[in-house]
């Protein structure tokens, strides 16, 4: 998911700063992968370069104001405008190539699948591998995801030699969910066309240096997918309901993750891409993107300024301390009566003194949910039952039917920042 660098600045009426570069085309870069001792290095055009990245193609101006210098894609899709405006704005891309899953009915027992999946392939990387803007291939994305057949790896080696022929300039990485020894084993023994390996992981990043080190992967690596907490992996509800961190929750995790699961280790690890550059919905929102869908800015998106350039922005988003329902926090599992009025109360405060403006939002809890990342729709507001008070402070009647919801309280400074919290909660 990643990678590049800035050029002229210009201001606009966001805080952040637009960058622009020429773009020639037709004139691919060389990008490779060093051996320095016991470690590897990045190269591209001769110099050494370290992935600052971010999944996701919007905002792009953002990612490079902020110190990033990269970008993923999981797919082809708007291919040349995706490494255009990389190119335009200083990044690079990884570019994701559309190798099927088995969990989505691909069968890897099918030679002529397999056959016909490849040459797909290869004509996607005769049509861009000579951007300059193009960083590295992603052979799939989470193919070991909830899988049995290992010839996935003999498909994804088969794409990577094919690669290593047709586009010498760019390595060739396939992306994991996690890592384990099995994965590890296959690919270092049936999949040595393999340049980089790629993984997504969340709750396991601070552990990955170790672990990788454990399981005897002695290649280069990068990890293309991290964030907060993952809905599966964190406390829930007493009827199961996963519990998100609150943006500033999520602020300090991003943070711990960076320091101790990437930037620690500077033998191996290539560089990173944040999830998700922009918004989407997954169980709720909120939980992945660090934006809103207005675009407003998370206390993540000021880490990450951080992580990527060594400062803070000079406004940064508010911070929330604590969001109540019925006087509970989340992690009291609250119990709501139909028809009933609660209060609920948000704790933040503006780091520049920023006057703040609060909206809620009550959600019936996603029930259609996807799979490592698949699509969902965003269930619909509840279109009664909210009353804002004074700042901070809501009045909830409860809904009429039964079952699990959410509230949802977005913290806005008049800067294009936000602060966000939901507290789940379950009608009787």
């Amino acid at each position: 998911m990643f990678r590049k660098r800035l050029a002229v600045v210009l201001c606009f009426a966001f805080p952040f700063i637009v960058v622009a570069q020429d773009v020639k085309s037709g004139a691919a870069i060389k990008v490779a992968v060093k051996k320095e001792g016991a470690g590897y290095q990045l190269m591209r055009d001769g110099k050494p370069y370290y992935i600052k990245g971010a999944g996701g193609t919007g905002y792009m101006s953002r990612i490079a104001a902020y110190g990033g210098n990269s970008v993923r894609t999981w797919d082809t899709k708007n291919g040349k405008q995706i490494l255009d405006s990389a190119q335009k704005y200083g990044l690079t891309v990884l570019m994701g190539l559309p190798v099927a899953a088995e969990r989505h009915g691909f069968n890897y027992d099918d030679p002529a699948a397999v056959k016909k999946q490849f040459e797909k392939v290869r004509a996607e990387v005769l049509k861009f591998k000579d951007h300059p803007a193009l960083l590295a291939w992603g052979i799939g994305n989470e193919l070991n995801l909830s899988y049995k057949n290992l010839k996935v790896w003999d498909a994804v080696n088969e794409i990577a030699e094919m690669i290593h022929k047709e586009d010498p300039n760019h390595p060739a990485s396939t992306v994991l969910a996690g890592i384990n020894k099995k994965e590890v084993d296959y690919i270092k023994a049936n999949a040595k066309a393999v340049d980089i390996l790629s993984i997504n992981t969340y709750a396991g990043l601070t552990e990955l240096p170790q672990q990788i080190a454990k399981l005897g992967w002695e290649g280069p690596y990068m990890v293309t997918e991290w964030g907060p907490t993952g809905h599966w992996e964190g406390l829930e509800t007493s009827w199961k309901a996963p519990i998100e961190e609150s943006s500033s929750e999520k602020a300090a995790v991003y943070k711990r993750k960076y320091l101790y699961g990437i930037a620690n280790d500077k033998d191996k690890c290539l560089g990173s891409y944040v999830f998700l550059w922009g918004q989407k919905q997954e169980r709720t929102p909120t939980w992945y993107g660090v934006f809103t869908e207005k675009g407003e800015e998370s206390e993540v998106v000021d880490v990450m300024q951080f992580l990527w350039s060594g400062h803070y922005p000079a406004n940064k988003a508010p911070h929330i301390y604590a969001f109540q329902l019925d006087g509970q926090m989340a992690l009291n599992s609250v119990h709501l009566k139909a028809g009933g009025s609660y209060e609920a109360v948000v704790d933040a405060i503006d780091p520049d003194n920023d006057q703040l403006t609060y909206r809620f939002e009550m959600l019936p809890e996603a029930t259609k949910v996807g799979e490592g990342g698949d699509y969902e729709e965003r269930p619909a507001a509840v279109s009664a039952g909210l009353k804002p008070l004074e700042n901070g402070k809501v009045q909830l009647t409860a809904p009429a039917g039964k079952g699990a919801y959410r509230l949802f309280v977005y913290v806005t400074d008049g800067h294009n920042n936000v602060g966000t919290a939901n507290i789940p909660f379950y009608v009787n």
